[in-house]
């Protein structure tokens, strides 16, 4: 399912980079702290309640020396191409001005739905100098307070109502979704059309030449497969076209549309820091990953340099251990044919699911080999786990207290699962619960 796209909008110093940090950085938010896990300032991940959604934060995009109205209308047209909701945020302490006015025009004919939400209301007494704003034509104003986190609650209860007819889900549960991802011109359209053996996709050495995703449908072997090939992600500071500006937020939109994500590599350009920032989002999202090294003809191709390749990934990817390695050449469709089975292997284990008696062996099996720790003076006990979810697999592994599951033990448990049921190419998830 489509995870709904919200944007914060409004004109400079109205609050929307204080909100954008509430929102993805307290505990209203899940971030995970992996290493190699990095995210863009313009987008992030948030969740409310039991609602998860994908926030852009327009303050956060750098516009250099252009005018202010340039500025605003260039922040409102990412919420208007990209979001499925707009938080339109003003300054209640200003009150309205003609900037305000400018992006209400705008928003106005973006046809989306549009929650105004008055920042900087740090006092009840506030409250009253809100109704102004009715005059934007956008309805209820919801006062809010971004320095002392005030009002959130019932802004965001507005913003997720919009989310239940935004979510349809009518995609067949039987065919595989993989998307392609990877720093420009490393060689994804070509593979692409290297699968499809066809030229679907437009193919030139220029970066940045696939701007959207394009969705690919195939069959092979009575399996149905679509392709979503993505563009290019670049560091934020080499993108200068504003229709390539945003080129990371949909590569991610069609991350969380797939059930396996190609994480690809240039083999003769190497390992860059790019590439562990870009295989961090698939990682990040909880997908199935299958790392490709595309463009191996161009270097010595032979097992010994495989294998010191693959050493070095490894070594870069330690996040991604669980990831199978494909060496190929998109160009020459060299070992090509090896790439689908991997894919297949890892969307299996991305859904597997695995019966509670069989895992609680396997679990009780780890403790008698490493007994749990004792952590001041409280040793944990794991009393049973079961499997809550799939797509990633996840467990609640039910103990004594939460806070005694310290993470090396729980990579550990994560390690004896992984040896006991496989799990090749998927994130696992352990969960801590206290039982009642």
């Amino acid at each position: 399912m489509r995870k709904s796209v919200v944007a914060i909008v409004g004109r400079p110093n109205v609050g929307k980079s204080t909100i954008f940090n509430r929102l993805v950085g307290e505990r209203i938010s899940i971030v995970e702290d992996t290493p190699g896990v990095t995210r863009d300032r313009i987008y992030a991940p948030a969740e409310w309640l039991t609602t998860t959604f994908n926030l852009i934060d327009t303050g956060g995009i750098e516009l250099g020396d252009e005018p202010l109205l340039v500025q605003m209308r260039e922040q409102a047209d990412v919420a208007i191409r990209e979001a499925d909701v707009i938080i339109f945020m003003v300054n209640g302490r200003e009150g309205i001005t003609a900037a305000d006015e400018e992006v209400a025009k705008i928003l106005f004919k973006s046809n989306k739905p549009v929650v105004l939400a008055v920042n900087k209301v740090d006092n009840p007494e506030m409250r009253e100098q809100i109704y102004e704003f009715y005059s934007l034509g956008f309805g209820e104003p919801y006062s809010i307070s971004g320095t002392h986190g005030l009002g959130l609650g019932d802004l965001l209860d507005k913003v997720v109502s919009y989310f239940p007819s935004l979510e349809q889900d009518d995609v067949d549960q039987d065919t595989i979704h993989f998307s392609l991802i990877g720093r420009p011109n490393v060689g994804k359209s070509s593979l692409v059309n290297s699968l499809l053996q066809q030229e679907r996709v437009i193919v030139s050495n220029i970066p940045g030449t696939t701007r959207d995703a394009i969705d690919s449908p195939f069959t092979k072997d009575d399996q149905d497969f679509v392709i979503i090939d993505t563009a290019g992600m670049r560091k934020r500071g080499k993108i200068y076209e504003s229709t390539e500006r945003y080129s990371i937020l949909r590569a991610l939109k069609a991350i969380e549309r797939s059930d396996v994500v190609l994480t690809l590599i240039d083999a003769e350009t190497g390992i860059i820091e790019q590439d562990k920032k870009i295989a961090g989002y698939a990682h990040q999202a909880g997908k199935a990953v299958v790392i490709v090294v595309n463009k191996w003809d161009t270097v010595v191709s032979d097992d010994k340099a495989m294998k010191e390749f693959e050493e070095k990934i490894r070594v870069h990817f330690p996040f991604l251990d669980y990831a199978p390695i494909v060496f190929l050449s998109a160009k020459t469709k060299k070992r090509t044919q090896t790439l689908i089975p991997q894919v297949l292997i890892a969307s299996e284990n991305h859904s597997k699911r695995v019966e509670t008696n069989v895992l609680n062996d396997v679990i009780m099996d780890a403790i008698a080999t490493n007994p749990t720790s004792t952590f001041k003076g409280k040793k944990l006990k794991i009393l049973y786990a079961t499997q809550v979810a799939v797509k990633p697999p996840s467990f609640a592994v039910f103990v004594n207290d939460p806070e005694l599951l310290h993470f090396s033990y729980e990579r550990f448990l994560e390690n004896r699962i992984r040896a006991a049921f496989g799990f090749e190419g998927t994130p696992i998830k352990i969960f801590a619960r206290r039982r009642s």
